[in-house]
């Protein structure tokens, strides 16, 4: 029996591309090759994955040109979603512009496959300026306004100069009923209310990211409407957050844990929402999360003396108030309240949260390293509740303020987990460190990219930034599911966020620069009538009833806005 020619098998592929320009190529839908939607950057690694026998796949240029022809990669399994992928490597095409993947094969029959892609000098600075403008969008007691939230406006919701001190939060000066001021800050995920455990690692992330790329974050300009000032953008918006933060602290030091409603306000615009706000117990928790953070804070503060006075200042106070408090109530573990059904964030562990604190507090005013901790806690992918490597990170930034032998403990921690991630994105067929699905497991892999960075930023191998690239991959379309999982960007991203805002302004598209929490087998009966997936990397809907799938959170968007940056400002 004779077969085509080789070349036959390829025009038909050819034809469709270069007599449409690309435009009737193959959609994102059928997603049998999955791409990184938002474009590959020139000079460093560019992968796809391959979802369909294939025996070789080709480059076309916008011309229809064959500039590149190689062979897939071995098929590997990934058990995540049962699937064997082979892995397509096109890093050598290095001149910007739109080219087209074209798959041929006697897997692929008759029709070769097709998949649009694009490479760029800098596929990353959108979204990492969107990242930090989705913050803005989510400002409490803050108009969004035309000339900053386009058409996105709304109204202040929340203002929260009338807040009332909980049952479970009174003491002697502050009675139950007492009202105080907690204006600003950032509403910390799809419901409206604000949590100081998950606002003091997302504000550090945003202060790390700053601190890390000074001088990339100093050039970019956010269309916020502090734009245009002395201090950089990404540090104004992370003030916004900063500055409620500090209203949260009682007059003994104490920290409320947060600041909320009784319950769950329905999906309405903020403007719209008035039920009563509460501040709710007092937690060691949260006054060790705020310790780190008014820490960490001072010493960026610092340099802004003439445009922020006292700031600095006000941080080192609110710090050393709050750590104060936390050695004299050591184990106060936050209790949800009866009458209170908000997220709880609760944590029974905290000694992460006791070495980020001491850490942190050490490299600000000397006082003891907390090391005998370093050989009781495990290090891994930072989280709300797992907080030591940040002050880790911290430590290995500043190692002229720390013994050497700290040092040296800091370090092996450090280098032995980035090296392990590196290792497993070598050998996954997906080419990610992920490998454990939890709730919000695409800020997982942002967060395992961030540490990749930093790895890369210590100690400049190039196998930690290798492996970040392939991290952004993954989140923007290189995964199971084939969604860019940030709103806005993309052939196909996330629509139906759970997120109020977007739910209820009448407008078709969610607030943009969001990053969905992505797949999980954490809970699968937030929409009872809809089926999810068993696997756990396939396990998500684009639906506003996911709450554990298809919700924002800002803790998700700092990491992203960290490696999105990081990658901006290195891959140059």
């Amino acid at each position: 029996m004779k077969t085509k020619p080789f070349f036959l098998w390829l025009l038909p592929a050819l034809c469709l591309f270069s007599c449409n320009n690309g435009k009737n190529a193959e959609s994102a839908g059928d997603e049998k090759i999955l791409v990184a939607q938002n474009g590959y950057v020139t000079g460093w690694n560019k992968t796809a994955i391959i979802r369909v026998p294939a025996d070789s796949f080709y480059l076309a240029d916008i011309n229809g040109k064959i500039c590149y022809r190689g062979k897939p990669g071995e098929k590997k399994h990934w058990s995540f979603s049962d699937e064997w992928v082979q892995v397509a490597d096109f890093s050598s095409i290095d001149q910007p512009g739109d080219y087209t993947i074209i798959l041929v094969g006697k897997g692929i029959g008759k029709s070769a496959v097709i998949r649009k892609i694009t490479i760029l000098a800098d596929p990353f600075k959108e979204i990492a300026n969107a990242g930090v403008k989705a913050l803005y969008f989510n400002r409490c007691s803050y108009p969004i306004l035309p000339p900053w939230g386009g058409k996105w406006v709304r109204g202040a919701g929340h203002t929260d100069t009338t807040v009332y001190v909980h049952q479970s939060a009174a003491s002697g000066n502050r009675p139950e009923g007492f009202v105080i001021s907690g204006k600003g800050g950032w509403y910390d995920a799809g419901d409206y209310n604000k949590y100081i455990v998950n606002s003091g690692i997302t504000t550090y992330t945003m202060l790390l990211a700053y601190e890390m790329y000074t001088e990339y974050w100093q050039s970019q300009n956010l269309g916020i409407p502090e734009s245009g000032n002395v201090v950089p953008d990404i540090l104004d918006e992370t003030l916004y957050n900063l500055r409620w933060m500090l209203t949260m602290q009682d007059e003994d030091g104490g920290v409320y844990h947060k600041l909320t409603t009784r319950a769950f306000e329905p999906f309405i615009m903020p403007e719209s929402a008035v039920e009563n706000r509460y501040v709710v117990q007092k937690s060691t928790a949260a006054a060790l999360n705020f310790t780190a953070t008014m820490a960490h804070a001072a010493a960026i503060f610092a340099s802004f003396s003439e445009e922020l006075p006292g700031l600095a200042d006000s941080c080192s106070e609110a710090a050393l108030a709050s750590w104060k408090w936390s050695m004299q109530n050591p184990d106060v573990i936050y209790i949800q309240p009866e009458d209170i059904s908000t997220g709880e964030y609760g944590d029974k562990n905290i000694r992460d949260e006791w070495f980020w604190a001491a850490a942190e507090m050490s490299l600000m005013s000397g006082s003891a390293y907390p090391d005998s901790l370093l050989e009781k806690l495990p290090f891994s992918t930072p989280t709300w509740n797992n907080v030591l490597p940040l002050g880790i990170i911290s430590t290995l930034l500043k190692p002229e303020k720390i013994s050497p032998a700290i040092i040296d403990k800091c370090n092996n921690l450090f280098f032995n987990y980035a090296d392990l991630l590196a290792g497993i994105s070598d050998t996954s067929a997906y080419r990610v460190s992920i490998d454990h699905f939890a709730w919000g497991s695409n800020s997982d892999v942002a967060n395992q990219g961030l540490l990749k960075m930093i790895a890369y930023r210590l100690r400049g191998d190039k196998k930690y930034l290798q492996s970040a690239l392939n991290d952004m991959n993954y989140i923007t379309g290189v995964n199971p599911t084939g969604y860019c999982f940030i709103t806005g960007f993309g052939e196909k991203s996330p629509r139906n966020i759970h997120h109020r805002v977007s739910g209820a302004d009448s407008i078709p598209e969610p607030v943009p620069g969001f990053l969905a929490g992505g797949p999980n087998l954490a809970t699968m009966e937030d929409c009872p009538d809809l089926k999810r997936n068993a696997l756990p990397a396939l396990s998500y809907i684009d639906e506003e009833c996911s709450y554990s799938t298809n919700e924002i959170a800002i803790n998700w968007n700092a990491p992203l806005v960290f490696l999105s940056g990081a990658l901006s400002w290195s891959c140059q």
